[in-house]
């Protein structure tokens, strides 16, 4: 597994940060500041809206997304062998998530099921276990509210 594509995977799907009420795509300009940050071309911010969409509601973020198809080349380099290559960046964000699913890594990609957080990280508990983005925030919020509930 490449770290570059979990973190890529990761920060794509981090546009939307729902805790600070901010969005990298909404306008072209942030995803084109986002997309050359990473060395990648950005494409349009339609594709890039699209594509959070579907990725998001792929590991369990309550969006409606419409299925999604996004073309991906591959090429054979005589060093490596067989390649995934992407024209923009909404293309290597999909082929870096294509990875992590043929790699078996797809599922430790979480969403923080905090309404108020809903930031998306990777689960590198050896059990696969994690449930919140920050035990130390989201967790902790959520047990002291379990707590109080159950209070008489």
């Amino acid at each position: 597994m490449s770290s570059s594509d979990v973190a890529l995977v990761v920060d794509f799907l981090n546009t939307l940060d729902v805790a600070d009420g901010t969005d990298v795509l909404t306008r072209g300009a942030g995803w084109r500041g986002w997309s050359r940050e990473r060395g990648l071309v950005p494409g349009p911010v339609s594709a890039a809206r699209a594509a959070r969409a579907a990725l998001r509601a792929a590991v369990g973020d309550a969006l409606r997304a419409a299925p999604l198809t996004v073309p991906v080349v591959v090429e054979v380099d005589v060093r490596v062998g067989p390649v995934l290559v992407a024209r923009d960046a909404v293309g290597a964000v999909m082929a870096a998530a294509a990875r992590l699913v043929v790699l078996g890594h797809w599922s430790r990609v979480k969403i923080c099921p905090a309404d108020d957080c809903r930031w998306v990280f990777y689960d590198e508990s050896r059990n696969r276990s994690r449930t919140w983005c920050s035990m130390r925030v989201c967790g902790n919020r959520e047990k002291a509210r379990s707590w109080r509930q159950r209070q008489p």
